[in-house]
């Protein structure tokens, strides 16, 4: 088992912007430190010989048809309700 210490914890809960209680700390402390001895078992894994699986279903390039649905309405029509418009575009407030 990968045994982490309270400060690797704490150092992943600060890179997630996390605030974690002591007991938080702790109970995440034993919870990922057994996660990792688990990664760590698969590390063992014997794969040799074993191909890559890249995908399970056996499709390939699997499309569909495009169809064009006339719902009755132009461009216009559609733009008279939004609030604000410019130009030919619904115009919305700057979200960074």
């Amino acid at each position: 088992m990968a045994d982490l210490t309270k400060e690797d914890i704490l150092k992943l809960a600060k890179l997630s912007r996390l605030k974690l209680s002591d007991a938080e700390v702790s109970e995440f402390q034993k919870e990922i430190s057994e996660i990792l001895g688990y990664v760590k078992m698969l590390d063992n894994a014997d794969t040799a010989g074993l191909k890559p699986t890249y995908q399970v279903t056996g499709l390939k390039n699997s499309t569909r048809e495009d169809v064009l649905i006339d719902y009755g309405m132009t461009p216009a029509e559609l733009l008279k309700n939004a609030p604000v418009t410019e130009k030919q575009y619904i115009k919305v407030r700057k979200m960074l």
